[in-house]
């Protein structure tokens, strides 16, 4: 048993309060567990970093969200330091960040996606790549940071130069009608479908993270043969990545043409009290506790 964890969590990115309120929940839960823990709010300082690994534990909670702490920089630092991590490894973190390369490793895998375009945000305000209606993302965000559905007769530039804070390229996607539904994976196995219904919009920033604007169905209820793909897509998804650990996949469901798109793979889901993998968890017979203590128990790092 790895009996003393270091819980990563804050950071630096767009996402780091959700970070913050992820780790004490893991930190917490570790502790009911049993298990002796050091949080480390995670700043852009090596040397502090590094001194906070001393005394070295048997593992890291990466509860981090968002660039270098889900992207493969901070696992890469930990496979030199060869300390036992959380999630997955610095290849699978990194391919999944970067949604227009996960799209091909998920093409390649036969996993069906929406059609998109990654071009210049210039290009994107002279004319439509796309067909409306088609969703504007950041190639490399999460928690949808960034992301803009335009709808026909929008007359409104695709993106505000003023607020877009994420480079020079934008990924732009065919929107897929219908409803949205999630899947976790817990190693190698999918653990149920979520659908989400946005009270208001559309499953945003503020829809994740915000109590009351989000309803959660759990199980989804959608027909069966829906349901099974949603989970062999998940779990497809998670293997083609080379993820390990617990990973969620977001999907849409065009319930007119009965079709389930694959939209990402979240390498580092949210641990917070509205989050979505240990509510599956849960619905699965999982409590919290067991389910952080079987991520550190099954904490590895690349060789």
């Amino acid at each position: 048993m790895k009996s003393s964890v270091v819980v990563l969590k804050g950071g630096w990115s767009g996402e780091r309060e959700v970070s913050l309120v992820s780790g004490a929940a893991v930190a917490s839960a570790l502790r009911e567990k049993g298990y002796r823990v050091r949080e480390e709010d995670v700043r852009r300082d090596m040397g502090a970093f590094l001194a906070a690994l001393e005394p070295r534990p048997d593992a890291v909670f990466n509860a981090l969200h968002g660039r270098y702490g889900e992207d493969g920089r901070i696992q890469g630092v930990l496979d030199i330091l060869a300390i036992p991590y959380t999630h997955s490894g610095a290849l699978a973190s990194a391919l999944a960040m970067d949604k227009p390369m996960a799209k091909c490793v998920f093409a390649r895998a036969g996993i069906p996606c929406p059609e998109g375009v990654v071009v210049a945000i210039d290009e994107l305000l002279r004319r439509d790549v796309l067909p409306r209606p088609y969703v504007v993302k950041p190639p490399a965000e999460g928690s949808s940071l960034g992301v803009r559905i335009v709808q026909q007769g929008d007359n409104n530039p695709p993106i505000d130069r003023t607020q877009w804070r994420y480079g020079d390229r934008v990924l732009v996607e065919r929107y897929i009608p219908g409803r949205e539904i999630t899947v976790a994976v817990m190693g190698d196995r999918s653990l149920g479908v979520t659908e989400l219904r946005p009270r208001v919009g559309f499953y945003d920033y503020a829809a994740k993270y915000t109590a009351g604007k989000t309803d959660h169905l759990v199980p989804a209820p959608v027909p069966t043969p829906v349901y099974e793909q949603a989970m062999d897509l998940a779990l497809r998804a998670h293997m083609a990545l080379g993820c390990r650990g617990v990973s969620r996949a977001d999907l849409r469901y065009d319930q007119t043409n009965g079709g389930v798109y694959l939209l990402e793979v979240n390498t580092q889901p949210g641990m917070t009290p509205l989050s979505l993998v240990p509510e599956q968890a849960a619905y699965a017979g999982i409590p919290f506790g067991d389910l952080v203590a079987w991520m550190v128990e099954q904490a590895t790092c690349d060789a």
